[in-house]
């Protein structure tokens, strides 16, 4: 990206998007135009590949003049997210067509895969990538966050029984990461994330709320201090800081995970056609998540829709064949009462929906423990 003041040497003039790029060694310019009319301030920004002079996303931000330093703050945080998922998908493109891939291209590949869903294979897919990353360069610590985040997530989602290990793993690697780099903002965020799935919440609220102090406009902190909010049993707080993670970054690819844990919240406090609003907005943003399914199919049981329910768990099974009611509820996150309470819900509207209760290899697990 090409600096403030490198920038102000090309103002007013016509310019070769390619000579650019080469002379300033870049691959990508952020163009921007800024208009007034009246008491309002529109601002065109769109993002250029510079070597092919291909036009990869363009927004625009009309705002009144009168809330110009607001404005300004919302620009900028909108900028950076929406910056961030673009280059990603664009960096990803490249990696494909590159013959010996770097250290950042294996990261980029595999930031765009881990932004596709949440099942075994996209996170498998995933994870190899930052594997190969850090097989080539250890030092890059971008890729040493996202392979904790993986693994934390297989955990999270209930993709797997291997809790213990992942988390291990997870934990180690984002312990390293910080070492590195203690000021790394979204470090602090994946380790409060660890440590909100580790019962350790009042750590991974602290954790986020670091991240935050270091980098006002990380979207995913506020999202993780929701999930907090719900696993502390405090359910009406989760909306609030899902919609400040929705102002900071609006057209975010994680949003359907955002919308999940509202809805999780809502079905929990009772409010089944609210969760499940939540969930079906989640569902379109991104299909791939199998949990937004089975808690849409609880909803939809809960709410006496029993054929859209056994759809939606249908659905759910498709992406995650391994999923039981037994692994949901052998995995819970809090000991607080009220999102235990909030869990019975979601295990009977589940039930009802057709989710299946138990595995061979479960029963027998359990038949074990109580001999």
């Amino acid at each position: 990206m090409i600096g403030r003041n490198t920038a102000f040497t090309y103002k007013g003039k016509a310019v070769d998007l390619k000579q650019i790029g080469r002379v300033l060694n870049v691959r990508y310019v952020l163009e921007g135009r800024v208009q007034r009319s009246g008491n309002r301030m529109r601002v065109n920004v769109q993002l250029i590949e510079a070597e092919t002079g291909a036009h990869l996303w363009a927004e625009c931000f009309d705002k009144p003049v009168a809330d110009l330093f607001d404005m300004q703050d919302d620009i900028i945080s909108r900028l950076a997210n929406q910056l961030q998922t673009e280059l990603t998908e664009a960096e990803a493109k490249r990696a494909e067509r590159s013959a010996n891939p770097d250290s950042m291209d294996h990261y980029f590949l595999g930031l765009s895969h881990f932004n596709r869903g949440q099942t075994v294979d996209i996170l498998s897919t995933a994870r190899s990538h930052f594997e190969r990353a850090l097989e080539i360069d250890p030092g890059n610590v971008d890729a040493l966050i996202l392979r904790g985040s993986a693994d934390a997530t297989v955990v999270s989602t209930w993709l797997s029984d291997d809790r213990d290990a992942s988390l291990r793993s997870a934990e180690a690697d984002l312990l390293k990461a910080l070492k590195l780099r203690p000021d790394h903002p979204l470090a602090h965020t994946v380790f409060g994330f660890i440590c909100i799935i580790t019962k350790r919440l009042e750590r991974g609220v602290s954790e986020c709320a670091r991240a935050l102090a270091i980098d006002r406009n990380l979207a995913l902190a506020h999202y993780f201090i929701g999930m907090a909010k719900y696993l502390m049993g405090r359910n009406e707080e989760t909306e609030a800081h899902v919609l400040e993670a929705f102002r900071l970054s609006p057209r975010d690819r994680y949003a359907g995970v955002w919308t999940q844990i509202v809805g999780f919240a809502k079905l929990s406090a009772g409010h089944d056609e609210e969760a499940n609003g939540w969930l079906r907005r989640s569902i379109e943003v991104n299909p791939n998540i199998p949990m937004s399914h089975f808690l849409s199919a609880a909803a939809f049981a809960h709410l006496g829709r029993l054929e859209e329910a056994r759809d939606a768990s249908r659905a759910g099974l498709e992406l995650n064949p391994s999923f039981t009611i037994a692994r949901f509820r052998s995995m819970a996150y809090s000991d607080n009462p009220v999102y235990l309470a909030g869990r019975e819900r979601m295990y009977e509207g589940m039930c009802m929906a057709g989710v299946p209760e138990s595995t061979l290899r479960e029963r027998v697990r359990g038949s074990s423990r109580v001999d």
